[in-house]
């Protein structure tokens, strides 16, 4: 990787670009083995919810190629294979290793081995052809990435023609009332619960400031439409502690 000069945020810090992938990896190294815990406790449980909705309204076909971005855990590979049936394929990519290796034990142990495959990788500078995939999803993996705009291009660049980008993450909530108490349960309840629980206070506080820092809505819809993407939506979940952005390349 070329050296770079530049600061990013990693949660409310300011660091330069290069520490920012070694970082984020140390937090999912971290909370591997308790990620569904950890998305339970930020989410109250509803993340499975979303998960399922996200597939449920992706538009993938019997047959179509889909790379999963972030997808470690395994989940939505796991609601994609049916989807895509015995003549599709899915590829899980993470950056993480620990996290990858959970997800396919995890696959494993559930039966899940065939149409299934394996990659790690950096979504920044994806090890794929052009236009290699039907589908590409991303589920609360882009807010931990160094130069989003970078990875909205190459998930652009990996896309048939015709084919569909769908990022899930965490965003901005839309309602007034509901702020206070979800700022609360972040910043005040999950970190004490993350010590309490995996002994590792400062990976939840963490994520409860890498969803702050992430683009809102219209924003992320914005970077998106810069990278190429065209017909770009946004879909609010739960008053927008959720969104699922969805572009088309043409």
């Amino acid at each position: 990787m070329s050296e770079t000069h530049g600061t990013t945020h990693f949660g409310y810090r300011d660091v330069p670009e290069g520490d920012k992938a070694r970082l984020v990896g140390e937090v999912f190294t971290s909370v591997a083995r308790r990620y569904d815990l950890m998305n339970d406790l930020m989410s109250f449980g509803l993340h499975r919810l979303w998960k399922r909705h996200f597939v449920a309204t992706s538009g993938v076909r019997p047959g179509d190629a889909v790379l999963d971005l972030a997808g470690g855990t395994g989940d939505i590979a796991a609601l994609l294979l049916p989807k895509v049936g015995p003549e599709g394929r899915v590829v899980v990519g993470d950056i993480n290793g620990d996290m990858l290796r959970v997800g396919r034990d995890r696959l494993t142990d559930r039966g899940k081995v065939g149409g299934l495959a394996y990659a790690q990788l950096d979504a920044e500078a994806l090890p794929f052809p052009d236009a290699s995939f039907d589908c590409v999803t991303m589920a609360f993996g882009l807010r931990n990435v160094t130069r989003k705009e970078n990875a909205l291009a190459e998930i652009h660049r990996v896309l048939k023609v015709g084919g569909r980008a769908l990022v899930l993450e965490f965003s901005a909530v839309q309602v007034e009332a509901l702020k206070p108490l979800y700022d609360f349960h972040s910043f005040q309840v999950l970190p004490r619960i993350g010590q309490l629980i995996a002994g590792d206070e400062a990976s939840y506080r963490y994520l409860a400031e890498s969803i702050r820092r992430h683009p809102d809505q219209a924003t992320l819809k914005a970077m998106m439409e810069a990278a190429g993407f065209a017909c770009v939506d946004v879909r609010n979940l739960s008053a927008g502690i959720v969104a699922i952005h969805r572009g088309y390349r043409v």
